[in-house]
């Protein structure tokens, strides 16, 4: 005898049922993982400039051991980047004459232009000078690749053409700063801190990359080492940041004046590179999405390359001159900000 007795209004088939499919859902994969970082990526950057400031200010006695951190941090960045350029593409890349012609005509001609006209703006302070030109004479390798992408931009040409862009830069700050400065105190900046920073930032990294390409094309593992690369970069970006600002934030505020006097021209040299950068390369015919990567080529400097040549100068000077690299980190990565939404409006 049943006691219980169904109810008319209900039977066994409006049961709820268990969404097995959600339940059971597969892990996020490296691609889509890599996709959602670099959707958010501005927003991590800035985060990451914010946090390294505020540990910077709360505990500025860390600054000496962050920046034994600067070196690693940015050879594991440059790693995964050079990571994802194929050796082959760097082939193609170099023959891609029109594009390397307008990414050199505007590194290597006009922004050396530029920094001659907004150089006596600068105090005649010879630090600061040091300072400001090694930031302002070397292109950027690294994060003006993820900005040249998310305005648009060709970032594989541009990432391609990175090993030219280092080893022209470091074959030619010296002679720039012999101009600049006159050889008496270009001297004073060392030849062995630029060796050291080439083979340590540029060789090993460079070197082990391709070494890592070899054996994964032997073992059928491009695709997953290329992935895990990407993934990686938004993550050591980050974390470059944090350790460069969170080393130099106890600098800046003891060198405040002298770095708040190159802001303004700081700025100066944002603007007039993202005119110039669009100008100088429509002649060379490299297409829309090349214009937009030799632009952000332009306007984006290697702060975080040249940082450790600025903190190994002698003394005095080497607070100072990184102060003021780093100070052109901060504005950089606001213009960087500004000119992805800028840039695809006015290029179209």
């Amino acid at each position: 005898m049943n006691l219980f007795p169904a109810s008319p209004h209900r039977s066994e088939s409006t049961m709820p049922e268990i969404d097995w499919c959600r339940m059971t859902r597969v892990p996020m994969t490296i691609d889509e993982m890599t996709a959602n970082l670099e959707r958010h990526q501005v927003a991590i950057y800035l985060a990451a400039i914010a946090a390294g400031a505020a540990f910077g200010m709360v505990m500025p006695a860390s600054g000496p051991v962050l920046e034994h951190a600067i070196n690693p941090s940015i050879a594991a960045l440059l790693f995964v980047t050079f990571l994802q350029v194929p050796v082959a593409r760097l082939g193609a890349a170099l023959r891609d004459v029109r594009f390397i012609a307008a990414l050199l005509a505007v590194n290597f001609v006009a922004v050396p232009l530029v920094v001659a006209c907004l150089l006596p703006l600068v105090p005649d302070e010879a630090a600061l000078r040091v300072g400001v030109l090694l930031v302002l004479l070397c292109p950027c390798v690294d994060y003006v690749i993820v900005f040249s992408g998310l305005a648009g931009g060709d970032s594989h040409r541009l990432l391609a053409a990175t090993p030219l862009l280092l080893l022209l830069q470091m074959a030619l700050l010296p002679v720039f700063l012999t101009i600049f400065l006159g050889g008496e105190l270009a001297a004073v900046v060392d030849v062995a801190p630029f060796v050291t920073a080439f083979v340590v930032l540029i060789v090993i990294p460079l070197a082990l990359a391709w070494m890592t390409q070899a054996g994964a094309s032997r073992s059928a593992l491009v695709h997953r080492v290329s992935s895990a690369a990407g993934s990686a970069m938004v993550p050591l970006m980050a974390l470059v940041l944090v350790v460069v600002v969170g080393s130099q934030i106890p600098a800046l505020d003891d060198h405040g004046r002298s770095v708040a006097s190159v802001i303004g021209v700081y700025l100066l040299f944002l603007i007039v590179m993202t005119v110039l950068g669009l100008l100088v390369s429509r002649p060379f015919g490299v297409g829309l999405t090349g214009r937009r990567a030799v632009t952000f080529s332009g306007v984006t400097r290697n702060s975080l390359v040249v940082l450790p040549l600025a903190l190994s100068l002698p003394g005095e000077m080497a607070a100072i001159a990184g102060s003021a690299v780093v100070a052109q980190t901060l504005i950089e990565v606001l213009g960087m900000v500004t000119l992805v939404a800028l840039i695809p409006r006015i290029t179209r």
